[in-house]
Formats: structure tokens, sequence, C-alpha cells
């Protein structure tokens, strides 16, 4: 059966540009307007990343830190992330993947995580601070509940560790484009995002890679030639942005993520 995911980055290979994956981070700035917020922005996106807060991140940059805190602040729990997504998931298809770190998932307990997540209709995971082989058999777990385990590669993946990698991941790859926290200034260029993206597409070209970290409505298309592009910390700035305006963050962020859409196009 071909996953939902794999669905997603079909339909945009026929389109002919790469997939636009967001990344929104749960209950912020609350959980209503978060649900709004993936409502809205899932019409212009392939792909919703969702993050769990978490009070110690360690990829994260200070802009989905600040949407962590405000999710926190308000008294967002694991369970609540999960009927978050399952209210979304009731007049949504939009891929699901929940984006977050291994001390949550081990709190929780790693069958009742995954029971909870196949039940409210999550598509995939990314664990931040899971690397191969460390994530064998959590991988393994989640293949059995028909669920993606998203693993990473970054810069500094050697040749041969990156063929394991890729042999072992399903059914997307997460290209980490430079060495840094999330929201930092794109300090390489993209000509070499692109080069060391393609030494990841030729070990196997079936497999789906995305390109994260660094992504902004000025950087997106000068990437477009990956199989999808992850924008996080901008959107979580606009929404930091908006409450300090007192503007309507879910009307900015569907503004945002549909002009992200149309530099893809």
């Amino acid at each position: 059966m071909i996953s939902t995911i794999q669905k997603a980055f079909s339909s945009c290979k026929k389109e002919k540009r790469p997939a636009l994956l967001t990344y929104t981070v749960a209950g912020d700035p609350n959980i209503k307007t978060s649900l709004q917020i993936l409502n809205n922005i899932s019409k212009h996106a392939d792909i919703c990343e969702v993050g769990l807060p978490h009070n110690t991140p360690v990829a994260d940059g200070g802009q989905i830190q600040n949407s962590s805190y405000r999710a926190i602040q308000r008294g967002i729990t694991t369970k609540q992330v999960f009927q978050l997504i399952k209210q979304f998931k009731k007049n949504n298809t939009t891929p699901i993947i929940l984006m977050g770190y291994f001390n949550t998932v081990f709190q929780y307990g790693e069958n009742n995580f995954l029971k909870d997540c196949k039940a409210s209709g999550v598509d995939g995971i990314i664990i931040v601070d899971l690397p191969w082989p460390e994530n064998k058999k959590f991988s393994l777990m989640c293949k059995k509940n028909s669920i993606n385990f998203i693993q990473l590669i970054s810069p500094t993946t050697s040749d041969k560790r990156m063929k394991q990698i890729i042999k072992d991941s399903h059914d997307m790859l997460y290209y980490i484009s430079m060495l840094s926290t999330t929201g930092g200034k794109l300090k390489v260029s993209p000509k070499q995002i692109l080069q060391n993206y393609s030494k990841i597409k030729k070990i196997n070209p079936a497999k789906n890679v995305v390109i994260g970290f660094g992504i902004t409505e000025k950087t997106i298309s000068s990437l477009k030639k990956a199989d999808g592009l992850v924008v996080g910390s901008a959107l979580c700035k606009a929404i930091t942005m908006s409450l300090l305006k007192k503007t309507n963050p879910v009307l900015q962020l569907n503004k945002m993520v549909k002009a992200l859409k149309a530099k893809i196009i």
C-alpha cells in the first residue's frame, strides 16, 4: 500500500515542482488557533510537519523555541497534540509528520505513542535526537504501524553512513542544509546545498529527499530542484510578529504559505 507521504511526492513530481512542507508547533499560540492555522495552511502545503512542544530542544533555534514556550505556557500535553491532529484529520487528507525529541516518546511509552499516532492519523515521525543506528528498533516499530520514520542526513554525514541510512529509510529523508540550529541565516550557497543534495539522490534516486533549515521566502526558489522544501522558523516568527502586532496569525500564515507555494510552482 502506497503511503500518503509517497502519494504527496508523486503528485508534486507530476506537477514538476518540489513538495512544500510547513512546520508549526502544536498548540501555538493556543490549541484552537493552532488547529485553524493547520486547516488554512494545508490548502497550500503538501505536507504539514507538527512540532511536539519541548522545553529543552537541541536543534531548534529561537523562533521555534518561542513557539514551544507559548504552547507549554498554555499547558499543552502530548495527549492534546494527538487530539489536535485527530481533529485536523477529520476533514483533511494532507499528510502530517510529527516532529519532536525522544524524551517525549520515552515518557509516553513507545508502544502507547505509536498507538496514539496511528489512532490520530499521524503519517510520519521525525525524532531529532534519535539517529541511526540507535533508531533501528523504533524505525521498525513505526513501519509495523504503517508510519513513516524519517531519517536525518547532515553535511557531515560520511558516504558510508549515508548509504546505510538511506538503505534503512522509509519514504522520505530529511537533509539538514547546514550546521546550525533551525532558523539560522543560510550560511551555505544554494549551489553548494544542491551539490550535497545530489550526492544523496545518486545513492538511491527513488527516495524522496527534502531540504530543511534556513529556508525562507527569499531562499526557497533557488532550491527548487529538491523533492521537497521545509519552512518552519519563518512561520513561527510570523506567529510571534502577529501576536506582537495584534493581528490574526491564521490570516498571516495562510498568506505566507500561499506566497511560498507560488515561488516553487
